[in-house]
């Protein structure tokens, strides 16, 4: 330990010693007491520390000042900084400086850096504009690129235009495509209407498929609607069942109800029932009691 950090600890202690002692009844644990002291939580009550608790207690409030004055917040107190730790602070401070002017993220100020971090930062801020235009983010000023520049930024540009195009996403220029990227991107939205009709999703355009597609699609819909309605789901429609899917849908219905009323579980329909499966199964006491009834 430094002889200055040492001060600045019994310095401290010496005004922590001096506040009066007060136990009042109902006081919290002195274990509990001296955790809360030194994470420096309000309930902390230092009349209850001892002289060797008071030394932990000051050397946390301490290290706690030179974190805050390192990530410069408020609560830091410069003046409780010991010679060593203030030029750290300073060093840490300058280079967090320089990293956010290089970044473009976070606080700048340009007047505190060295001409040859200012230069440094100048080519940075121009990288990310040139980029920037690259990549079509924001405005560009395409006065201050070079001809080179503006070139790759109009390739780019294009390259986007022509992705976005076979995407089906933002602006596509189809007068812009040469032939074979016409081509390419025809056949790219023909394979994407089709996925969306194989899965049923709202981008589906019917009128752009061709015949054997419709085939399939349709296959794909009707084997879609039938496992809806094995399962028993809200989108099963009927009406797009086959005469034989109709007739299998309800054998196992028939077999589902009958099981239910044997078994006494799930939903029974004892009027679905044959006269002689309902002759042999016994009718629930609900039933028999209803019968009796006037």
């Amino acid at each position: 330990m430094t002889k200055a950090l040492s001060r600045v600890l019994w310095a401290h202690v010496a005004c922590l010693s001096l506040w009066p002692v007060s136990l009042q009844a109902g006081a919290p644990d002195p274990a509990a007491n001296f955790q809360a002291c030194k994470e420096g939580r309000p309930s902390c009550d230092r009349s209850r520390l001892t002289l060797s608790e008071l030394t932990e207690v000051a050397r946390a409030d301490h290290s706690r000042n030179v974190s805050d004055c390192r990530t410069a917040s408020a609560s830091c107190d410069p003046s409780r900084l010991t010679p060593t730790e203030a030029i750290a602070l300073a060093v840490a401070a300058h280079d967090r400086n320089v990293s956010s002017c290089t970044d473009g993220i976070g606080a700048c100020d340009l007047s505190l850096l060295t001409a040859a971090e200012a230069r440094d930062v100048a080519a940075a801020r121009r990288e990310r504009r040139v980029a920037d235009c690259r990549d079509g983010i924001g405005a560009c000023d395409e006065s201050a690129l070079t001809d080179g520049e503006r070139v790759a930024t109009a390739v780019a540009a294009r390259e986007r235009m022509v992705s976005d195009c076979r995407e089906g996403v933002g602006d596509c220029d189809h007068a812009q495509l040469t032939r074979p990227e016409e081509r390419d991107v025809a056949l790219a939205d023909r394979r994407r209407n089709l996925t969306d009709c194989m899965n049923g999703w709202d981008g589906c355009d019917p009128s752009k498929l061709g015949q054997q597609e419709a085939v399939e699609v349709d296959l794909a819909l009707r084997t879609r609607n039938m496992a809806e309605c094995w399962a028993g789901g809200d989108g099963c429609d009927y009406s797009f069942l086959s005469a034989s899917e109709a007739s299998a849908l309800a054998a196992a219905e028939r077999k589902r109800n009958y099981s239910a009323c044997v078994e006494g579980r799930g939903h029974c329909d004892r009027s679905r029932l044959t006269p002689a499966e309902a002759a042999a199964i016994p009718a629930a006491p609900g039933v028999a009691s209803a019968a009796r009834l006037p």
